[in-house]
């Protein structure tokens, strides 16, 4: 449903209830014109967004892709300020399944503007292990060091900890050895 259309139907709501006021129902009318406040709401906190939340906090992460698949066009049908977390949830439900997709998302999601601080230091948390995946240790312990200065409530020190256990260790990438050298010089 386009965003605008929601406003819409709060201006009919609201007109239902100031004719019943004065029609003298007047408790019908404050009840209609207080439920108006909920398509207004709704206007500023998508719906799907709303359901996606709650199903990500009950770690169901179909259903949670579910409801983002239902808005077809972000543009039309979200406001501005909820851009960011369309992304954002769309990455955090596709890691599992697509982590090449994810940094591409969470870069966006960032780009848009993430309002909590907890969910920017996610965001950088799940930016630093792509970058840390494809061998760029820089990007990654610049993204941890963000990420811990945006964990301000302590939630993600487990997770940036271990993160900059695995930038220590060598990259497995560097130090591979090819199967087919090992017996060279052996016998020739």
């Amino acid at each position: 449903m386009n965003k605008y259309i929601k406003f819409v139907i709060a201006a009919v709501i609201i007109a239902l209830g100031v004719y019943l006021m004065f029609n003298r129902n007047i408790g019908w009318g404050i009840v209609l014109v207080i439920l108006s406040a909920i398509p207004i709401l709704l206007f500023y906190k998508n719906e799907y967004i709303l359901l996606a939340f709650w199903q990500l906090r009950k770690q169901n992460m179909e259903k949670a892709s579910h409801f983002l698949a239902k808005i077809t066009n972000y543009q039309s049908q979200l406001h501005k300020s909820q851009y960011g977390y369309f992304h954002y949830l769309q990455a955090l439900t596709t890691a599992q399944d697509n982590p090449a997709k994810t940094e591409t998302l969470m870069k966006k999601a960032l780009e848009y503007g993430l309002n909590m601080k907890h969910d920017r230091a996610m965001a950088k948390l799940n930016l630093a292990a792509s970058a840390l995946s494809k061998g760029r240790k820089t990007e990654a312990q610049k993204l941890l060091d963000e990420a811990k200065h945006l964990d301000s409530a302590g939630m993600m020190t487990d997770q940036i900890k271990m993160m900059k256990e695995q930038l220590k260790l060598p990259s497995m990438q560097k130090h591979m050895h090819n199967p087919n050298m090992r017996q060279r010089g052996k016998f020739f």
